[in-house]
């Protein structure tokens, strides 16, 4: 049952500025005060653990509306496409196909799948997407760090840090106090992707009389827009793993998003039998992008990915977000499921589709997007 309530009018103690041009905060950057919100209030679930004191905020982005582009132009090299004729592969060119490791955007690592689940804290399930980009984040520039941050924040869960025991406090059916931190006059909620953040948060501020629950992101993203908060802080004491995220990237994420989180759920799942023809299905209703850019010879095309065999997959995308962190400056366009299941039989030489390429990611053969395929008869 949601307690959500509206927090109250923000605080009145203003603290320094923080740096905001920069991802990670440095030693001599003013930090943030943490209070506790006491009107402020989440749904039940929660888990016992400890929780942190922030961190500065350094750093934010916002993905660039994109133009639209008819379905029906060429293909282009997007991930390894790769000319007829053999040529030397440059030496930052992506592979045939999204590889297991792929250094890239300052190591970040491409992934076909999520990493194998943990619980840094026993009880605590982590968020280990969410968790393992933010350990990117001293690596990257940081508008590409935000974008990875925020892309994968569409998914699971996160911790929520709650003033005393939040059990005790829902039992008794009363607000839960959340951790926030106050910059000046702007006030942004604490948010944390494993108990290991937790833990570091807890040793640096030292108050025991804290919990933490658990709560889908959705959830906690709604709650954040209707509490007006300016955005949150993930994983603050984590220096360099934090970030900041607006309000206005979060408000134009989550608009942008599938309600559900279908795809980016299932692709974060383990990797059943079942899968492939799951994520096949979803693509029927979800939204979806492709990513525009150029062809050789300037001519608009849509990126698409090649295997060693030369083998065909065009390049869909769950999210303009994660078309964004790509790094190529393409343009993401959606397109509605019929339109793909056009653009799949006109081109008989398209093998299949690669979904969310940035990872974790899937490939789907022609038989397996029978669901899709069957909108265009």
């Amino acid at each position: 049952m949601a307690l959500f309530s509206r927090r109250p009018k923000k605080p009145t103690e203003s603290s320094p500025e923080p740096a905001t041009e920069a991802t990670g905060a440095t030693a001599d950057e003013p930090a943030a005060t943490e209070t506790h919100a006491p009107d402020s209030a989440v749904p039940g679930g929660a888990d016992a653990a400890t929780a942190p004191s922030p961190a500065t905020p350094a750093g934010t982005a916002e993905a660039d509306a994109a133009p639209s582009v008819s379905i029906s132009v060429s293909s282009y090299g997007g991930l390894g496409a790769a000319p007829a004729a053999p040529r030397p592969a440059a030496a930052d060119e992506s592979p045939a196909e999204p590889p297991s490791q792929l250094p890239r955007m300052g190591g970040r690592e491409w992934m076909r799948t999520a990493p194998a689940q943990t619980e840094t804290v026993p009880g605590l399930r982590d968020n280990v997407l969410l968790r393992d980009a933010l350990g990117r984040v001293g690596d990257a520039p940081a508008s590409q760090a935000l974008l990875d941050v925020a892309r994968q924040l569409l998914q699971g869960h996160v911790f929520l840090r709650v003033k005393g025991d939040a059990r005790t406090l829902l039992a008794e059916g009363k607000p839960l106090p959340l951790g926030v931190a106050n910059l000046g006059d702007r006030t942004f909620a604490l948010a944390y992707s494993s108990g290991a953040a937790l833990q570091a948060s807890l040793k640096a501020d030292g108050d025991s009389d804290t919990s933490a629950m658990g709560q889908p992101v959705l959830t906690v993203l709604q709650h954040v827009f209707a509490s007006k908060y300016d955005g949150i802080v993930l994983d603050p004491a984590s220096t360099p793993s934090r970030a900041v995220l607006p309000t206005e990237l979060l408000t134009r994420a989550v608009e942008q998003a599938d309600p559900e989180l279908t795809v980016k759920t299932l692709l974060a799942a383990e990797r059943t039998p079942e899968v492939s023809a799951q994520v096949a299905e979803a693509l029927t209703h979800v939204p979806l992008w492709v990513a525009a850019g150029l062809a050789e010879g300037g001519a608009p095309g849509l990126a698409e990915g090649r295997t060693p065999d030369g083998e065909r997959f065009l390049e869909v995308y769950s999210h303009p977000l994660e078309v964004a962190v790509m790094g190529r400056g393409d343009n993401a366009v959606p397109i509605k499921a019929e339109q793909l299941a056009r653009a799949l039989r006109s081109d008989d030489g398209i093998n299949g589709l690669v979904v969310d390429p940035a990872g974790p990611w899937i490939r789907l053969t022609r038989d397996e997007l029978a669901p899709v395929l069957a909108l265009a008869e």
